[in-house]
């Protein structure tokens, strides 16, 4: 049988340059069970990555804080918006700054997290968000401001209790620590081989492939199991 399957994108399917690996597509269109797609990204960059593939909008984004389902009409929320923003506006208000210029496509569809770059300084926003009872997440890609027990594992559960399969039946690849949650949660978790320590402990299996090539050689070994 083929498993249900959720992967991440950034690392996972992508190449290191972070465009999409146009063979892990067809993969994903052609899977012949539910497909979620659990990204660090706001909401509409893994909704419109399933038109594009076409797939069900079955995601989960801003590292567990929303998820969505297309097929139920779903849509909930893991996360606290305002609290991530209190700590930003501290943030910034002692002299640093959110790191993506006056525009900020990052933040502007955000509804449960704030992201920072990671080319400004952690150790005072990771204070300042302790201080809030807030959590920072290096993904490798940003920094995410995110409340407590906010993470892919808990955002993949309200999808799966809408669907006819359990969390031990899902298989899940990632790369980063905010997938650990996920990879721990499933029934089989895949790291790829760029994964960072986190992620690779918390994986049942680290592939011998990066990248999009690590997906598809976990993919390879889920149905092959």
């Amino acid at each position: 049988m083929v498993p249900p399957l959720a992967v991440d994108i950034d690392g996972t399917l992508s190449r290191a340059d972070r465009s999409i690996d146009s063979r892990v597509l067809d993969v994903l269109r052609e899977w012949d069970a539910p497909v979620v797609v659990a990204t660090g990204k706001a909401l509409p960059y893994p909704v419109a990555l399933c038109g594009f593939i076409g797939v069900p909008e079955r995601v989960v984004a801003e590292n567990g804080g929303v998820s969505y389902d297309r097929d139920r009409d779903r849509l909930h929320f893991h996360g606290d918006r305002e609290a991530a923003q209190d700590v930003v506006d501290e943030y910034v208000a002692r002299g640093h700054s959110l790191g993506w210029g006056d525009v900020d496509l990052v933040n502007r569809w955000r509804e449960t997290e704030v992201a920072v770059s990671r080319d400004q300084p952690l150790a005072p926003l990771r204070e300042i968000a302790e201080k809030h009872g807030l959590h920072v997440v290096d993904t490798g890609f940003a920094y995410h401001v995110k409340s407590p027990g906010m993470h892919k594992g808990r955002a993949l559960e309200s999808l799966v209790a809408d669907l006819d399969y359990a969390m031990g039946d899902f298989v899940a690849v990632g790369d980063s620590a905010n997938d650990v949650e996920l990879l721990e949660a499933v029934g089989t978790g895949y790291a790829v081989a760029n994964a960072d320590d986190d992620a690779k402990a918390a994986a049942d299996h680290v592939v011998a492939g990066a990248y999009a090539d690590g997906f598809l050689d976990a993919v390879d070994a889920a149905l092959a199991e």
